[in-house]
C-alpha cells in the first residue's frame, strides 16, 4: 500500500464510518452536550474521562491522555499496528487495498505544503494589486472580509507566474504536474490556472488539499477542478465545510448546494451552513459526512433542468443514508447565489422553511406531468406513484401518502394499499405490520390481541404456538375469550364456535363478532410470525428500559460487577433490537 493509495484509504474509512458508532461498540456511552462520554477502555476508572467528539471525529480520555482518530482507537482497543488497523477498518467497510507496500506520510505533507504555498500565491495576488479577479468578484457582490474568510485567489494571465515561482524555491515539476497546477507541452511548462479566480479546496483539519478556479472571460471550461491526487477525492469532500461545520451543528440542518459561488454568497448574508458538493453528483461518502454533523439536510440546487436532475439524485443518497431530505425550489432558474443577493436572506430563510420533503416532491413532479382531470391521467399517476411509496421504509409514513393520494384521486385507499402492497406473503404482512404499528399502543395491543384470538379459531394448530406468549392478553374480554379457547382445544379437532358463543357472555360475544368479521384472515402463518415477533419486540424493549432504571440507580462504586453484567445483556439487547 503506497503512502498516496495509504491516505486514500485512510481518508475514505473516515469519511464512511462514524466515530461513534466504532466507540460504542465497546465503549457504553453518553451524549453530554455535543459530545458523548464513557469510561475509558485504555485504563481503570470509575468516573468517565472518556470523550468522543462526533464533530470532529475524535477521541480523547482525560484521564490516561489516549486521543486520536477513529484508525487510532481501532489500532489501540486492538494492539495493532498502524497498518493491521487500516486494513482491518478497510475490510469492514468494503474498501479495496490494492497495494500492500505501507508507506508513510511523507508525500501526505509533501502535497499539504505545496498545496499550502499555492493558496498563499494565488492569494497575494488578488489582493496586493487591482486586478481583473477583484473586479469580478466586486461585480459579483462579494465583499473583502468574505473573500479573505475563504481564502480567495487570482491567477493571471501570464502563462508561467506559478511555474516561475515554484521552480524559484527548488520545487521539482513532477510534483507540480501530479497536483494538475501546470502542464506540458513540447517540453514547456506552463501554468493550469490562468485568468481565473481561484477558490482553495481546504479540509475540516484546515489543510488546503485542491482549487477551483472560475475563468473570468470567456475561457473554457468556465469551471476547471484539480485532479484527484493522494489528499484530494472530490465523493470524500464537501466545499465550504470547514467553515460550515460548526453552524450546520449549532441549526441543526445542512444546506447543500452546487457551486462555490453560492457557499459564498449565502456565507456572506448570514448563512453559514451550507456546503458544495464541488461540482459532482453527490456522493455516498459526502452524504455520510453531512450525517455527522445533523440528520437534517436542505438541497437548494439551481433552478434549471440539470439542478432538477442533480436534486433528485442527491435526495435519494441523502435518504439511503439516513438523512431526512428537503429541497428547496428556487424559481425561474436562478441559483442561490442570484436569490440571496436579489432578495435577501429572510427571503432565501422563508424558502428554507417552505421547503418541500423528498416524498412530496417526486409525487408533486410526477402529477406535473398527468392529466389529473381524466381517468387515464390518474390510473398513469397511480402507476408512477406506487414505485415510490413502495420504497418507503415507514408503514406509517406509507399510510399517511395513502390516505393523502386516495383523496385526491377519488381512489380507495383498500385499492391503493394492494397497488403498493401488492397481493404477496411479504405484502400482506407489511399490511399487518402497518396495523400493528399505530400510533396509540392501546390501539396496537388490542388489534394484537384480537388477531392471536381469530387466528386460534382459524387453526387450532396456532394454539399450542401462541399458548406461550398468553401472557399478551391483558384487556379483559380478549382474555376471557382466550381462556375459554385454551380450555376447549382438542389436538387434531378445530374450535367450535358454537360452543365458544355459547361459553361467554353477551358483552364478549360482541367482541367476538367484531373479531370474526374485521379481522384479516389470510396468510394465516405470516400473521402469526408478525404477532410473535411483536411480542418478543415489546418484551425486549420492556427489559431494555427496566434494565436502565436499574443502572441509573446502581452505585457504581459497590455493584461494579452487577453494572457490567447488566451493560452485556442491555447492549445484546440493542443488538436484537437492530437485527429484528
Amino acid at each position: 500500500m503506497s503512502a498516496g493509495n495509504t491516505d486514500n484509504i485512510v481518508d475514505e474509512i473516515k469519511s464512511r464510518c462514524n466515530i461513534v458508532d466504532v466507540v460504542g461498540r465497546t465503549v457504553n456511552l453518553k451524549k453530554t452536550g455535543n459530545n458523548h462520554k464513557g469510561l475509558c477502555p485504555f485504563h481503570n476508572e470509575k468516573t468517565p474521562s472518556f470523550v468522543v467528539s462526533e464533530e470532529k471525529q475524535i477521541f480523547t480520555c482525560f484521564g490516561c491522555g489516549a486521543t486520536g482518530d477513529v484508525i487510532e482507537f481501532v489500532k489501540k482497543l486492538n494492539n495493532l499496528d498502524f497498518r493491521e488497523a487500516t486494513e482491518r477498518m478497510a475490510e469492514e467497510y468494503g474498501i479495496e487495498i490494492k497495494d500492500q507496500s505501507l508507506g508513510d506520510d511523507g508525500k501526505k505533507a509533501i502535497i499539504y505544503g505545496i498545496n499550502r504555498e499555492v493558496a498563499m500565491f494565488y492569494f497575494k495576488s488578488f489582493f496586493d494589486h487591482p486586478n481583473k479577479g477583484q473586479a469580478y468578484m466586486t461585480k459579483r457582490g462579494i465583499d473583502a472580509a468574505t473573500l479573505r474568510k475563504f481564502g480567495i485567489g487570482y491567477a493571471d494571465e501570464e502563462w508561467d507566474s506559478l511555474y516561475k515561482f515554484f521552480i524559484g524555491l527548488g520545487t521539482k515539476e513532477e510534483a507540480l504536474l501530479e497536483l494538475g497546477l501546470i502542464s506540458k507541452s513540447k517540453d514547456r511548462y506552463y501554468d493550469k490556472f490562468r485568468n481565473r479566480v481561484v477558490f482553495p479546496i481546504i479540509n475540516t483539519r484546515g489543510k488546503v488539499i485542491g482549487f477551483g478556479g472560475r475563468a473570468i472571460g470567456e475561457d473554457n471550461p468556465k469551471y476547471l477542478n484539480s485532479p484527484e491526487t493522494p489528499v484530494f477525492q472530490k465523493k470524500n469532500n464537501l466545499y465550504g465545510l470547514n467553515l460550515a461545520r460548526q453552524e450546520i451543528g449549532k441549526m441543526n440542518y445542512a444546506i447543500i448546494v452546487e457551486g462555490y459561488m453560492d457557499v459564498i454568497s449565502l456565507y456572506q448574508h448570514g448563512i453559514k451552513n451550507a456546503v458544495a458538493s464541488l461540482g459532482t453528483a453527490l456522493t455516498i461518502n459526502q452524504a455520510a459526512m453531512i450525517k455527522r454533523y445533523t440528520d437534517n439536510v436542505i438541497l437548494a440546487y439551481d433552478g434549471d433542468e440539470a439542478g432538477l436532475a442533480a436534486a433528485l439524485r442527491g435526495m435519494d443518497i441523502l435518504n439511503e443514508a439516513g438523512c431526512k431530505v428537503k429541497i428547496i425550489q428556487v424559481k425561474d432558474g436562478k441559483d442561490p447565489d442570484d436569490f440571496v443577493k436579489k432578495f435577501g436572506k429572510d427571503a432565501f430563510l422563508k424558502l428554507v422553511q417552505d421547503a418541500t420533503p423528498l416524498i412530496d416532491y417526486k409525487i408533486a413532479l410526477i402529477r406535473q406531468k398527468c392529466n389529473m382531470e381524466t381517468t387515464e391521467g390518474k390510473i398513469d399517476f397511480i402507476k408512477e406513484v406506487t414505485p415510490i411509496l413502495k420504497k418507503l421504509k415507514s408503514p406509517v409514513e406509507a399510510d399517511a401518502y395513502i390516505k393523502k393520494i386516495a383523496k385526491e384521486t377519488k381512489i380507495s385507499e383498500g385499492a391503493l394499499h394492494l397497488e403498493v402492497m401488492g397481493s404477496t406473503g411479504k405484502a400482506i404482512a407489511q399490511t399487518v405490520k402497518n396495523q400493528l404499528d399505530p400510533i396509540k399502543s392501546k390501539d396496537s395491543n388490542a388489534f394484537l390481541e384480537k388477531t392471536l384470538i381469530k387466528l386460534m379459531i382459524i387453526k387450532s394448530e396456532y394454539i399450542p404456538k401462541i399458548r406461550p406468549y398468553g401472557r399478551v392478553f391483558n384487556i379483559p374480554g380478549c382474555h376471557r375469550i382466550y381462556n375459554v379457547i385454551t380450555s376447549l382445544y382438542k389436538e387434531d379437532s378445530e374450535i367450535d364456535i358454537k360452543k365458544l358463543e355459547d361459553s361467554i357472555d353477551q358483552e364478549d360475544n360482541l367482541l367476538l363478532q367484531d373479531i370474526l368479521q374485521n379481522i384479516i384472515a389470510d396468510k394465516e402463518d405470516i400473521v402469526l410470525e408478525q404477532c410473535i415477533t411483536k411480542i418478543k419486540m415489546a418484551e425486549l424493549k420492556r427489559r431494555y428500559t427496566e434494565i436502565s432504571d436499574i443502572l441509573s440507580m446502581t452505585d457504581e462504586d459497590i455493584e461494579k460487577n452487577k453494572i457490567q453484567e447488566l451493560t452485556q445483556e442491555l447492549i445484546e439487547i440493542q443488538a436484537k433490537i437492530r437485527n429484528k
